[in-house]
Formats: structure tokens, sequence, C-alpha cells
């Protein structure tokens, strides 16, 4: 079975990402991969403490994803896993992508910002010619309307 492996974030565009892994994998018969990173930075301060901040952060992520699984499973009925990894962002997806074959597609959302898509677009697309797999960016204000009509 092909997988979308979709980025899991705090970011506004990260809502149209997973909405559109869901709704291929719906349309296709494929699965979905949830991808959150945990940067090295969110517990490295305090090495004391930094179980109690990664458990933390392992929480968020799993309470983030569930809104996410719900609405996956009842209205895509598309049942999605989370892996989550610790690490630089770019590396870990790079070992996701790697370590899973059935890794068929990467989807990312791209913020709207005048700032620019985002760090990992960015990133991604200088090594887009490199990746074993393609990168759907899927716009960050596009309306849930318009996601169903090209899925």
């Amino acid at each position: 079975m092909r997988k979308f492996l979709v980025i899991l974030d705090d970011t506004r565009e990260c809502l149209n990402a997973m909405r559109y892994a869901a709704m291929r994998a719906s349309r296709t018969g494929g699965g979905v991969t949830v991808l959150s990173v945990i940067p090295p930075e969110e517990f490295n301060h305090w090495i004391g403490v930094g179980e109690i901040f990664r458990d933390e952060a392992r929480e968020r992520i799993e309470v983030h994803f569930e809104v996410f699984a719900k609405w996956m499973r009842d209205r895509q009925k598309v049942d999605p896993n989370l892996v989550i990894r610790e690490g630089e962002p770019m590396t870990e997806i790079l070992a996701q992508i790697t370590e899973d074959p059935q890794i068929g597609v990467l989807v990312l959302g791209a913020s709207s910002d005048k700032k620019g898509p985002g760090p990992l677009i960015a990133a991604l697309s200088r090594q887009a010619g490199t990746l074993p797999i393609p990168i759907t960016i899927v716009p960050g204000d596009l309306s849930k309307e318009k996601l169903e009509a090209i899925t």
C-alpha cells in the first residue's frame, strides 16, 4: 500500500496538508503516516529536566494527532499512524522516507506568509532532484472546497 507522509507541526498550513493527505489516501486506497519531529533544542537547555520536556512534547503531539486522526477515520475512512522522532526535522523526514518503503509521497503545507513557504519547503526544494519520492506542496490558504475538488 502506498502511504502519504505528512508532517505534523504547529503551523496553520499543517491543517491543509493533513486534509489533502487523508483525502488522497481515501480516494486511492492508500494510507497516511503522520510524522512529528521534536527538535533537540526542545529539551537540551535543561539536561536535568530533559526527560520531562520530552514527555510533555510527546503528549502535546499525541493530543494534536488525535484530533486529525479522528477526522481522518470518521470522514475519510483512513486510519493514520503516528511516528514521533527526535532530531533535526530535515534529517528525520529523510530518515523516515528511507526507513519506510511504503511511503510514496511527501505532503507539505505551504505558508501563505510573505516571508516564504516555510523552512521545510525551502530546504526540501533545494534537494527535490535527489529525493526518492515526489513532494506535494499544498497551499496553506486553499479552501476546504478547493481541496475536495482537487483530490
